[in-house]
């Protein structure tokens, strides 16, 4: 029989997980980052000018980069989670983590593919960027900056995509950054 009041080591490990990511931990504290589950005490720190190549990665803001092949070959996969951290989630930083996204669609528009996440908005953000249009490591480059706050970067991959391929989405179209 429990004491009134004392929680269970199951309601315990809820609201562990609840507070920390969703994830049971444990957890530990990276270079002044916000705290990450032990699974990811191994992974590199990305540097916005270093090499960018496939792997995961944590990132200067916090989050965890994954980059890796889509399923559509002409295209690379990149994965942006911010699991637990509500600086990443601001309407400012979600808009322009949008616009990223439509700079990467422009090319696509431009070379009538289509594929099946353009863009997923919230803590797990996925981007496919078509191989020869967007460098890889300027498209990282950008997301990095936006996470960091820095919105100019990902303005000028959607002023350049436009220059090339037009407004990606007409007036009316609503919200929805096209998929499929």
């Amino acid at each position: 029989m429990r004491r009134p009041g004392a929680r269970s080591a199951t309601e315990s490990e809820d609201r562990m997980a609840i507070e920390h990511n969703g994830i049971a931990g444990p957890y530990f504290e990276y270079d002044g980052l916000p705290a990450q589950h032990v699974v990811d005490k191994d992974l590199p720190l990305i540097h916005p000018y270093g090499p960018v190549t496939p792997g995961r990665y944590l990132t200067p803001g916090g989050g965890r980069l994954t980059i890796r092949p889509a399923e559509m070959r002409a295209h690379v996969r990149i994965t942006l989670d911010h699991l637990g951290c509500p600086a990443q989630f601001t309407d400012e930083k979600n808009a322009a983590f949008k616009r990223l996204a439509l700079a990467a669609e422009g090319y696509c528009v431009q070379a009538r593919c289509r594929h099946s996440a353009a863009y997923a908005d919230g803590v797990f953000r996925i981007f496919e960027v078509r191989n020869e249009s967007i460098a890889l490591a300027t498209f990282v480059r950008a997301a990095l900056a936006v996470e960091l706050g820095d919105f100019t970067l990902a303005d000028r991959l959607v002023q350049e995509a436009e220059a090339l391929a037009g407004p990606v989405r007409r007036e009316g179209e609503g919200e929805q950054v096209s998929g499929g």
